[in-house]
């Protein structure tokens, strides 16, 4: 776990924090949140409806809440800025058992152990961890995931008093919360108060508790439920439920003394039938079908059976079934199996034979589905006596335990002989390929047994972690091979699988509970079949048409969309009621209470009216706006509020207020987009599809347009845990990091369903970065910023423009994705860094007009993260109305190419700066050597870039892009190294090719297939001129000069320079000016680096390159120009040149003159027939040319759109 670094003090989080405070309270006073439906029915309905589970209210928000909601209040800031009307209302969830279960808890403790209590010494030895099982359930019903984040916050052995002491509560206030109605006074504001603090953009006219305490909601649910119960969609009959046999009632969880929140889990009850002769203790059945019965939860894996496994020393025993039929288990499983109609009689397991596994070791059988004819029960010593029969069937093609244990009888005869176990029933059995499984194969279970080096069956660890990942993916994304479903995925077949056993009379289904559960009469609880209300979502018909909803849900991942899929594939009866707990009774039978899963499936079309009905308040017990009461509410009411087409009731209600109701109902509906953590896919969010199409069967412009799941958030790296300390609530979070901090950090956490991590660390960097763009913005905005402020637009100033309209529509896009994590990337952090580079390469100052842009534009594209920061910063630009009323800043043209050109740049100026680097090094010092000479630091640089790739690499990037073409995509090396080998052109460079195609192919992992191009899509020459100061600047150089490779590049440097790869080299040297008098010439005085050693023809080699690179006319020959030197080096230059003798005072140098640098005085000297003659920094070149034709430039040309020709 990442350990949060201790801060130095708290001055900058404390400036945010007061900045937040002062705009909220100025979007509080504004109302800035509160939007109803518009009155005129023609207005445009630019609309976005967001809503968020509403959280439990048995305690304060903490980090978790935070991180799923965050989704919606990014996405509904972000839909304003868009144009959109929006709305994210929030509410508080009290229906269900947990708060009147710790109420009730309270009220035992006070009456037990005195007020405030005092609790007897804990025996720590006595740890509920030992109970059950660690192997279990990587693949559990996942409809279960709201039962396990329950059992995990009961794991800590704590009475409710000390729990509720943890919360900072004091003992008189304690006392209260033994009345349940006292908790849902308490949290609930809590909660608005906490996520005020984080200026969530919610209309808080709508928030509003469950349960039957706030009779407006009341009288929604029930109606609802009315109309769900008439459309036969809610029935009466068994249900698999929690049951102890010696209260003779269901057991729920406040009947539990241990095992809260676990429920009941499914299995296949796999009968392998004995074959050929029983053994001794069974002999009694020979005329009766005998069964060793294995509970599995993968019943489509059947197919690779290879043996059946029993542990040694556990007690079995035999009994008679319901169809006279005998089956061998332990007896706690057969106790679970006599509450559901599988034993002879109810309740009652008749023992026939009790049996050890030694007993039945070596018993030949026939196993369904299986490809082996017969099968022999064999020793498995890990088989725990408390989970599942006892009996396991063993597939090791798919069971990395099943291969481990079948590895260790092979390999050790002397176990086989103490278990009497022949060779024949272990050598000859090896394992099936029945599933193919993406980077595992079709043997994914040995696979990864010799991948992690297992050893045996004992080898926990890694049997626990190929575990993981075989069966995780294994059932997700593996594909039967075999068999009648073959070709289909595993996840879609198995109740298809079980189905078609049941049928054939091969298997049976049969549920234990999750873990063990004992009741408060000290009873281990079974799983019974009770009489139960339930939601028939088995039903074929509703499935179908809750599948069609789901074609039109925008779910953001595809893993989304295919776990909705795979749970209303197998979904089936969901209980709707309860006896116990908080809630709204059920119309039909108001013994009952609707449990917690089942209000909340379709309450957001109650948010859409709540505002006119609550009154303000969470319980809806003061006036409203309407003068509606709740008994006026009758269902007829709610049908024609709800129902597009449903008649005007007969009520006290007027007309007009019923219209209204009906108008915010109709604008604001459906849900766009519904945000949640990704373990309630498989429960809520899959009720939620079902119910909205029960509800609106004939109106699917109703039904859910988006779902977002995101994954569990981790805190430093680390599962979020109070007892480790790794936990933080809302409240302490905004606290220590303010609001922005916070919401920055919840939105860099991360964007998959994967689990999410909130760094402390990033947090607090967040808050460095936004209080220092505060006071950046601060100090820019002043008149005396230094700022530019004329309308010319430098190469720098385009790039800079470019890439703001880029991360716009980059922004944009992630935005539209709900990818918060890549909005922030684009919008702020690769947004800030083209600031940074463009005020680092402005040397002359930032142009004020763009400045003043990039302001606004980061802060709307930042605000739906950080919008308190982002409403400050638009007041400093001056602007008059709220930054909520702006619209997302339209993203002008985009320079492509001036934007690659910089990004080239950028990486050339890097590359230069560790050249020379490398060039200051000294060597180590040679054999005798006892030091090395010092490197002077060079003052010059001549850099030379190449139009083109030399023709042995042009013919292997055309190779290259031919393979890709034909192949669809790269062959290996080897296969491109035999094809440009037998290319007769490249014979000579075979040594250098494939280092080459290696660098080629890197490239293409940056940039795409465009590194396959033979040139640029820029002139590299023109990027470099135009930042020749700034690499001056950053390389501390007198001067740079930039050549083609081609005209004037040592031979042996020619190939290493290719487009994208200039080639460097440091010197020292003197800038001469060479001018030219000639009138009419057309040309101009320029520049040149003289490095001691250049010939006078070297200088004019590399001049007439220079006038041919600009545009002037093309001097070929050598001897049409001269070049020639003042008679006095000192004066001359300073004399008025005659232009009728443009020779006058001058003396012609011959070509093979040598210059020689007089570094001191920064001069030259020649050096003519060993006479070294002083000629100074200026000279004169003449040419006999006739004058050239102009170059034509368009206005706004730039580099990026001219090609430089020669």
């Amino acid at each position: 776990m990442a350990v949060p670094v201790e801060r130095k003090g708290t001055f900058k989080v404390d400036y945010l924090k007061e900045i937040e405070v002062e705009i909220q309270k100025k979007w509080e006073e504004s109302k800035a949140f509160e939007f109803d439906a518009p009155e005129n029915d023609d207005a445009p309905k630019e609309k976005f409806l967001t809503t968020f589970p509403f959280p439990y209210m048995n305690g304060r928000l903490h980090l978790g809440h935070t991180f799923s909601l965050s989704k919606c209040e990014f996405s509904v800031r972000y839909q304003r800025l868009r144009g959109k009307k929006v709305l994210f209302p929030f509410g508080f969830h009290c229906t269900g058992m947990p708060i009147k279960a710790c109420a009730d808890k309270l009220k035992r403790e006070i009456e037990e152990f005195g007020c405030p209590p005092k609790f007897p010494q804990e025996d720590d030895s006595d740890d509920e961890s030992a109970q059950g099982s660690q192997d279990s359930n990587i693949m559990k019903d996942k409809s279960k995931g709201k039962k396990s984040k329950a059992m995990a916050k009961t794991a800590a052995a704590k009475y409710q008093w000390q729990i509720m002491e943890s919360l900072g509560l004091k003992s008189d206030e304690i006392a209260k919360f033994a009345e349940a109605e006292y908790w849902l006074d308490y949290f609930p504001p809590l909660a608005v108060q906490d996520l005020k603090r984080i200026g969530v953009h919610v209309d808080w006219r709508r928030t509003f508790i469950t349960t039957d305490a706030n009779p407006f909601f009341d009288s929604f649910v029930r109606w609802s439920f009315i109309r769900l119960k008439e459309r036969n969609k809610i029935l009466f009959g068994k249900r698999y439920t929690i049951y102890s046999p010696k209260d003779g009632q269901p057991c729920m969880d406040h009947d539990r003394s241990t095992g809260e929140g676990a429920g009941p889990q499914e299995y296949t009850l796999i009968k392998m039938k004995v074959v050929g002769d029983l053994p001794e203790k069974l002999s009694q059945f020979k005329n009766k079908p005998v069964f060793l019965v294995a509970a599995t939860m993968r019943p489509e894996t059947m197919y690779g059976q290879t043996n059946c496994w029993v542990h040694p020393d556990i007690k079995y025993i035999a009994f008679e079934n319901a169809k006279g039929e005998i089956f061998v288990c332990t007896h706690r499983a057969a106790r679970n199996m006599s509450y559901q109609g599988i034993t002879q009689k109810d309740g009652v397991v008749d023992v026939l034979v009790n049996l050890t596994g030694q007993d039945i070791i070596g018993v030949a059988l026939s196993a369904p589905l299986s490809f082996n004819k017969v099968i022999y029960t064999l020793p498995m010593l890990t088989i725990k006596e408390d989970k599942g029969t006892g009996v396991v069937t063993s597939v090791p093609s798919d069971s990395p335990d099943d291969y481990a244990a079948l590895v260790d009888l092979k390999k050790k005869q002397a176990l086989r002989e103490k278990y009497n176990v022949k060779d024949e029933m272990v050598l000859e059995f090896n394992p099936i390929p029945i599933i193919e499984v993406p980077e595992l194969g079709n043997l994914s279970a040995p696979l990864l047994y010799e991948k992690l080096k297992i050893q045996s069956q004992n080898d926990k660890d890694k049997l626990q972690e190929a575990k993981e990942l075989v069966y995780l993916k294994g059932f997700y994304d593996g594909v039967l091979i075999v068999g009648d479903f073959k070709g289909e995925k595993v996840q879609n077949v198995k109740k298809q699988v079980q189905k078609q056993m049941i049928q054939k009379n091969e298997a049976v289904v049969y549920y234990e509970p999750e873990k063990k559960i004992i009741s408060r009469s000290g009873d281990e609880c079974v799983v019974a079949l009770c009489d139960q209300w339930f939601l028939d979502y088995g039903n074929q018909e509703w499935k179908n048409t809750t599948v069609k909803a789901l074609d039109n849900v925008n779910t953001f991942h595809d893993e989304v969309r295919k776990n909705l899929l795979v749970t209303l594939d197998w979904l089936h009866e969901h209980a709707c009621s309860r006896t116990y707990g908080l809630g709204s009774k059920l119309p039909c039978d108001e013994k009952w209470l609707i449990e917690s899963l089942s209000d909340s499936t379709i309450y957001n079309a109650y948010y859409t009216v709540a505002h006119l009905l609550q009154g303000g308040t969470f319980r809806g017990d003061k006036p409203n706006a309407l003068n509606i009461k709740a008994s006026e509410l009758t269902p007829e009411v709610w049908d024609y509020i709800f129902f597009k087409d449903a008649p005007m009731p007969k009520t006290n209600i007027s007309a007009a207020s019923l219209n209204r109701l009906k108008r915010e109902f109709l604008y604001w509906y459906p849900v766009d987009v519904r945000c949640s953590g990704k373990d309630l896919i498989q429960n809520h969010l899959a009720y939620f599809l079902f119910n909205h199409t029960a509800i609106w069967p004939s109106e699917p412009d109703k039904w859910p347009r988006g779902i977002r799941a995101n994954g569990h958030l981790m805190l430093n790296s680390a599962k979020m845990s109070k007892s480790e300390g790794n936990f933080l609530t809302l409240a302490e979070a905004v606290e220590k990091f303010g609001a922005d901090g916070m919401r920055f950090s919840l939105a860099d956490a991360g964007d998959s369903i994967e689990d999410a991590n909130f760094v402390e660390a990033m947090a607090d960097a967040a808050i460095l970065r936004l209080y220092n763009f505060i006071e950046w913005v601060k100090e820019v905005v002043k008149p005396d910023a230094g700022l530019r402020s004329e309308s010319h637009m430098t190469f720098n100033d385009k790039v800079f423009k470019s890439e703001m309209n880029m991360k716009i529509l980059e922004t944009e896009k992630f935005y539209d994705k709900m990818m918060f994590k890549e909005a922030l990337r684009t919008g702020f952090f690769e947004l800030q860094a083209a600031r940074d580079k463009y005020r680092e390469l402005s040397l002359d100052g930032m142009n004020s007009a763009l400045v003043t842009k990039f302001i606004e534009i980061q802060a709307l594209l930042l605000s739906p993260i950080c919008p308190h920061i982002c409403e400050y910063i638009w007041g400093l630009l001056g602007k008059e109305t709220s930054i909520l009323e702006a619209r997302w800043p339209e993203a002008g043209w985009v320079d492509e190419n001036a934007v690659k050109a910089s990004e080239y740049f950028m990486e050339t100026a890097h590359s230069l700066r560790l050249h020379l680097k490398n060039h200051m090094t000294p060597r180590k010092p040679k054999k005798g050597e006892t030091s090395v000479p010092v490197i002077e630091k060079p003052t010059h640089a001549i850099v030379w870039v190449a139009r083109s790739f030399p023709p042995w690499q042009s013919t292997v990037l055309t190779c290259m892009k031919d393979l890709h073409n034909k192949h669809g995509k790269l062959p290996e090396n080897k296969v491109l190294s035999a094809e440009l080998n037998s290319k007769p052109e490249l014979a000579k460079y075979s040594k250098r090719i494939m280092p080459f195609v290696q660098m080629v192919r890197e490239k293409i992992e940056k940039i795409g297939l465009k590194a396959l191009n033979l040139t640029l899509d820029f002139s590299e020459l023109g990027a470099l001129e135009e930042n020749k100061e700034y690499l001056k600047s950053t390389l501390q150089l007198q001067d740079i000069e930039f050549w083609y490779a081609e005209e004037t590049a040592p031979e042996n440097l020619r190939d290493d320079c290719c487009p994208g790869r200039p080639h460097i080299k440091f010197t020292k040297g003197v800038v001469i000016y060479l001018k030219n008098p000639q009138p009419h010439s057309g040309l101009y005085t320029r520049s040149m680096l003289v490095e001691d050693g250049d010939t006078v023809q070297t200088v004019v080699d590399k001049l007439r390159i220079q006038l041919r690179t600009l545009g002037n006319h093309v001097i070929n020959q050598p001897s049409d120009m001269e070049l020639w030197r003042y008679e006095d080096a000192v004066l001359g230059p300073r004399t008025m040149p005659q232009f009728d003798s443009p020779k006058a005072g001058k003396v012609q140098m011959p070509p093979s003159g040598v210059f020689r640098c007089d570094y001191a005085n920064n001069t030259l000297l020649l050096e003519v027939n060993g006479t070294s003659i002083p000629v100074g920094r200026t000279l004169i070149y003449l040419t006999n040319d006739p004058p050239p034709t102009p170059v034509a430039f368009a206005p706004g040309d730039s580099f990026s759109n001219i090609k430089i020709t020669a």
